[in-house]
């Protein structure tokens, strides 16, 4: 894993927020193109022993939000993430630990990400997250916008 300062102060941001902190949720990977979160299964389990779908889409969110907040870090840039939208699929029920995989849509580029928050003050791109099956195959899919909005010096 690169940048581990930025992948330690990513965790402790995470961490400091309370909803957050209870997913336990660790950083699994970044190789700077993806970012990968893991949970485990016992403390998102539903009802039918699969995991709860609330938990899959956050996990998803959190890592895509991530990966924009690295990048924007390394950019040398200042600015407060936002997920705008996002679109969610629910293909099959995982039952296995939760580990959720973010990366820019093909569609999108972090150079003209970076280079508009430089020029206007925000940005917006879309990402795309998915929750893999242990044996193969996909669980869950995301697809969101995010935007970034430069903080004023103050």
């Amino acid at each position: 894993m690169q940048d581990q300062p930025a992948l330690r102060a990513l965790d402790a941001h995470y961490q400091a927020m309370p909803p957050v902190a209870a997913m336990q949720l660790r950083i699994a990977g970044h190789d700077g193109d993806t970012l990968t979160l893991e949970a485990p299964l016992a403390l998102h389990v539903n009802d039918k022993g699969c995991a709860f779908g609330g938990s899959l889409v956050s996990l998803m969110t959190l890592a895509s939000w991530g990966l924009v907040t690295l990048h924007v870090q390394q950019a040398g840039l200042d600015a407060d993430v936002f997920v705008a939208d996002s679109e969610v699929r629910y293909l099959a029920p995982l039952f296995a630990d939760l580990r959720a995989q973010a990366r820019i849509a093909e569609d999108s580029a972090w150079g003209d990400f970076i280079a508009t928050l430089r020029e206007r003050g925000r940005a917006r791109t879309t990402l795309v997250a998915t929750v893999p099956l242990p044996d193969g195959g996909v669980a869950t899919t995301l697809r969101a916008r995010y935007v970034a909005i430069a903080r004023k010096p103050g």
